[in-house]
């Protein structure tokens, strides 16, 4: 139980954190996997070896302690991580694991001075309240998905039915149950977690739903990340007819239930959650505007495929933005980097929109930043992270 001095004490090291907050978790993660191997699969190396897991982990630890006697002002934070965690199915037992290594690495990181065992005890409350909240809300997404026509709980076997390369570095695949059962529904802009055994080592990681629902098969399209162990994998290793495990459809960054006109703005493989959701704004006689920036033509995947959308739908205005022009390839609407100026000669007239951005994290700065100086409503703006959630700042 949390403890009113709990609290208090809990309160009293948002300025340690704040200061020590990223050295507390960069120290925390070696412990994890080193006294519980298991959880190692759950994470993405790559985010671990650029800092973004653990910078987002600092940030959400020090956002937790800052709102301890208020978490309904935590926002959407609880949800992104309940989604996320669902995704990797997360389970109540690796709780105490997380608590244990985090308590560990509080000790070890700030001393036994600084780090009492009275300190340490209200840590561990304040952190067996979070882990109830979120062994709660991700009971209940588990359980609706086990009800849901088609749904299921841990992973299920898909084969892989069709291959396709939508740019020299994208590729899709379209997945059906092996059982030859049908699959949930989901919300356009949701993402699905995927699991393989590469090199004898288990990898999950998620990708987004690049196709609209439609109760038989799935779609994802995976850009090839230099290094990237599962996205080569998928590349060079999965074909037609090859065997994927899947986690249900999940994830917050969906449409908003609005008639406002409809603002994407994505970059790179970022425009894959954006493909779901197109029909269903255009389904809804919402006005579009469809703004995607590559780095050249070259790797812009699905040009054509919105191209033949806006042929049919005259309420679909879309818009090409290539940093570079490379010769024989199609001409882009702008060319250069995505900015206040190529955004407001985009939009609607009426700034009254709901705008939905996502690619590489500079990308989205920029984007967050220009829409604000444009006018658009920041409650009306949504963005989503491929990897571990950071600060827009």
């Amino acid at each position: 139980m949390l403890s009113a001095e709990h609290r208090a004490i809990v309160s009293a090291t948002v300025p340690i954190l704040e200061q020590g907050g990223e050295a507390l978790t960069r120290h925390f993660y070696p412990i994890l996997f080193r006294d519980y191997p298991a959880v190692q699969p759950y994470f993405n190396q790559a985010h671990q070896h650029s800092g973004a897991q653990q910078r987002a982990l600092a940030n959400g630890v020090l956002m937790y302690a800052k709102h301890i006697d208020k978490l309904d002002q935590l926002g959407p934070l609880v949800a992104q991580v309940v989604a996320k965690h669902v995704s990797l199915n997360i389970l109540p037992e690796h709780y105490p694991m997380v608590g244990a290594s985090l308590l560990k690495a509080i000790r070890e990181v700030l001393g036994a001075e600084v780090a009492t065992d009275a300190v340490l005890e209200a840590w561990g409350a304040a952190y067996g309240q979070l882990a109830d909240i979120l062994i709660g809300a991700e009971g209940q997404v588990y359980q609706a998905q086990a009800h849901a026509p088609g749904g299921w709980n841990g992973l299920r076997r898909f084969v892989v039915a069709a291959k396709r390369h939508e740019s020299i570095e994208i590729a899709s695949f379209v997945l059906r149950p092996e059982d030859g059962g049908a699959v949930m529904d989901f919300l356009p802009g949701q993402y699905i977690g995927v699991r393989a055994v590469i090199g004898g080592v288990e990898q999950r990681r998620n990708y987004s739903l690049s196709a609209a629902p439609n109760g038989k098969t799935y779609q994802i399209s995976v850009k090839r990340e230099q290094g990237g162990k599962m996205s080569n994998h998928l590349h060079d290793q999965v074909g037609e007819g090859d065997v994927l495990e899947l986690l249900p459809p999940s994830g917050a960054f969906t449409l908003a239930d609005t008639q406002r006109p409809v603002v994407f703005i994505t970059g790179g493989v970022g425009i894959t959650p954006a493909l779901a959701m197109l029909p269903a704004a255009l389904a809804a006689g919402r006005e579009v505007h469809f703004i995607h920036a590559a780095r050249h033509g070259g790797v812009h995947a699905f040009r054509d495929h919105v191209d033949e959308l806006a042929g049919r739908h005259p309420q679909l205005r879309r818009y090409y933005v290539y940093a570079e022009q490379m010769e024989g390839q199609p001409e882009p609407d702008a060319v250069g980097l995505i900015d206040r100026d190529k955004l407001a000669a985009m939009l609607p007239a009426s700034r009254d929109v709901d705008a939905y951005f996502l690619g590489p994290q500079p990308f989205m700065q920029v984007v967050k930043r220009s829409l604000r100086e444009l006018g658009v409503p920041e409650n009306q703006t949504y963005y989503e992270f491929f990897g571990p959630a950071a600060a827009l700042a």
